[in-house]
């Protein structure tokens, strides 16, 4: 039964493995995570763009205005329950040589769950994509796409990959960013904790800060 069990965890993590960027796609640009295994510390730098990561080979070239994300490894879908985001982190300098640290982050996307009946719209899902707003600054970043599997009540399982793309055409707003760790805690963000369960939720929040949609 354990064995099973295992087995069946397993089967059910998932890695965003490929960068979607346009029409287009690139596994290059990825830091590919050893192991498809979940971070449960939060306050790790494992949390940034996972653990035990390849170096990507590649930074890929995107106009602001463009879409960006990921799609799962292995034709998988998000199986477990829980909300969606993407985020851009702007590197100090050369992207290939930063690993994430400081207060750089910003979110440009996420899904959250529906209502009556309760259900995340990231379930059975496979691709993530988004819009970048079209003042972002131009610059290399590292765009981040994070779930956060809700399916053990008090304690959330956050799958994250991260990918290097170079941003042109970029504007010059002045966004308010977050460091990744410290943009969640459980005293502010009572979504990491809440049992999806019983009673079912009637409003949620999802993680981390708002999102940043642009000066529209």
């Amino acid at each position: 039964m354990t064995i099973v069990m295992v087995v069946q965890g397993v089967s059910a993590h998932y890695r965003f493995d490929t960068l979607i960027f346009g029409s287009k796609s690139s596994t290059e640009a990825v830091r590919r995570p050893a192991e498809n295994a979940p971070i449960h510390n939060w306050n790790s730098s494992e949390i940034t763009c996972n653990v035990n990561t390849t170096n990507a080979t590649e930074v890929v070239s995107v106009v602001a205005g463009s879409t960006i994300g990921f799609k799962l490894d292995e034709n998988k879908t998000i199986y477990h329950p829980g909300p969606v985001a993407i985020y851009l982190g702007k590197a100090p300098k050369k992207v290939g040589d930063w690993d994430g640290s400081g207060k750089r982050w910003f979110k440009i996307a996420e899904w959250g769950p529906t209502f009556r009946p309760f259900i995340f719209s990231s379930l059975g899902k496979s691709t993530f994509t988004a819009k970048i707003p079209a003042d972002v600054p131009s610059g290399e970043y590292l765009v981040r796409a994070e779930q956060i599997a809700l399916h053990i009540p008090g304690y959330p399982e956050f799958f994250v990959g991260c990918a290097q793309i170079r941003i042109t055409g970029g504007g010059s707003a002045n966004i308010s960013k977050v460091a990744i760790p410290g943009y969640v805690s459980a005293k502010k963000d009572p979504g990491l904790g809440v049992d999806i369960y019983w009673p079912v939720p009637t409003k949620y929040k999802v993680p981390g800060p708002a999102v940043y949609r642009g000066n529209v």
